[in-house]
């Protein structure tokens, strides 16, 4: 039990450092939510409603929600950079024509990040 503890304690700083690093510079993170998701208007499919979402999100706004968290950033101000993560990642899918779309993300029922 002791060296078990021992090894943890000696190695899961390195191992989540490691995968911090990994996320910010090349590998992103994983975000899933239950959440109020919404940007067009009523009566569209693309009108705002609790979703379940699953979003990889790409390793600069990793680099950002990490950053923001290891500076001691509010919730209010992760919340932010989450949501526009997962707008980036699954509503504008990178620019196109939606690159200026602005996405209401409210009413969080659960969230989980993962590397």
């Amino acid at each position: 039990m002791a060296l078990a503890q021992e090894t943890e304690e000696e190695w899961q700083p390195q191992v989540r450092a490691q995968a911090r690093q990994h996320a910010g510079t090349s590998g992103g993170l994983v975000i899933s939510c239950r959440a109020y998701f919404g940007f067009g208007p009523y009566g569209t499919s693309d009108a705002g409603r609790m979703r379940d979402l699953t979003a990889a999100v790409a390793h600069s706004h990793a680099a950002a929600i990490l950053a923001a968290k290891e500076s001691g950033a509010t919730d209010k101000d992760l919340h932010e950079l989450v949501a526009d993560a997962i707008a980036d990642a699954y509503f504008r899918q990178g620019g196109g024509g939606r690159a200026g779309l602005k996405v209401e993300f409210t009413d969080v029922d659960w969230l989980d990040i993962s590397f």
